[in-house]
């Protein structure tokens, strides 16, 4: 039998098969991993092929092919990686600007992975609400200079407010009739703006400490949901995200802004730091580049030469 892996934990995984039935299953014991870097050899979203068993479980043999993927580093120090989910449609990074607040590096580090692999990626602000809280203005003031840089840059850029509503009718079109992975840090309020999506999900709904401002984690594993001929992704908060198996020369290629530059740079494997000649660093002088996103490109870069 064949069907879509709906959530792990542990060793077990909940598969969907194309009738619509649900099946708890087990890796076979003698399956070849993927890679010994890799924490999870079966993601959600994954295709698997099992065989049901007498108790009415099933044991997974084969995990097809996957069409892509979002992956991170297992934790800051580790050399094993994490899969957040498999053949993705959509990636909608789910951001905040206060409590907690949402930093662009971070942002940065979820896009260039989903330009790696393929995958449309969109910027969702949440907690535009709390904006009307902020009598300096300065919520707005950032709302409106984070949306120009990404926009800029490529990105649709989407707000809304999951307590009030504001926005959700768009991203429920955005999302309607695709496979759509969901992922920011904790306390951003992703669980609300689902619910607020489908109020059949049910999602439980964490808090902002108000001592660090930094979110709890309400979800615990990753999991599928079906919604409007099409998935919704649910994944934990991430504090961190650290991405696996990128090269200094090839990394300007996953920045839409700096990509279209490219081939006007003096050198073909120009890194776009010291090299003379360099049509990113011009265009930054120019102000026609962001120059947090530059920032971000260079702390990459440096992150990248510590691992080496």
């Amino acid at each position: 039998m064949e069907g879509l892996v709906l959530r792990t934990t542990g060793s077990w995984y909940n598969v969907l098969t194309p009738e619509g039935a649900r099946y708890d299953c087990r890796l076979r014991g003698n399956y070849r991993l993927r890679g010994n870097k890799q924490t999870n050899p079966i993601a959600v979203g994954d295709i698997v092929v099992f065989a049901l068993q007498e108790d009415g479980t099933g044991v997974i043999g084969e995990v097809k092919d996957r069409r892509n993927y979002i992956v991170r580093r297992a934790t800051k120090l580790s050399k094993q990686t994490h899969v957040i989910a498999a053949n993705i449609d959509q990636l909608c990074i789910v951001a905040t600007l206060g409590f907690p607040r949402t930093s662009t590096g971070f942002i940065d580090r979820l896009l260039v992975t989903a330009e790696a692999y393929h995958i449309p990626a969109c910027i969702i602000f949440n907690k535009i609400d709390l904006y009307d809280l902020d009598e300096s203005g300065e919520l707005k003031a950032l709302q409106q200079e984070m949306r120009s840089i990404y926009e800029t840059s490529g990105y649709p850029v989407y707000e809304v407010s999951a307590m009030q509503g504001t926005g959700i009718d768009t991203i429920r079109q955005l999302v309607k009739g695709k496979t759509v992975l969901f992922t920011g840090h904790s306390g951003v309020g992703k669980s609300a703006m689902l619910n607020a999506i489908d109020p059949t999900l049910s999602l439980k709904v964490g808090e902002v400490s108000e001592w660090s401002l930094k979110g709890k984690h309400t979800t615990t594993f990753a999991e599928i949901f079906p919604f409007a001929d099409g998935y919704i992704i649910d994944t934990p908060g991430i504090k961190e995200f650290g991405m696996v198996d990128f090269k200094i020369e090839e990394l300007s290629h996953f920045f839409p802004e700096m990509r279209a530059l490219l081939h006007d740079c003096h050198f073909a494997n120009c890194t776009h730091r010291h090299e003379p000649h360099c049509a990113v660093k011009e265009a930054l002088q120019h102000g026609e580049l962001s120059e947090e996103r530059y920032n971000n490109y260079l702390s990459i870069i440096d992150s990248i030469l510590e691992d080496q």
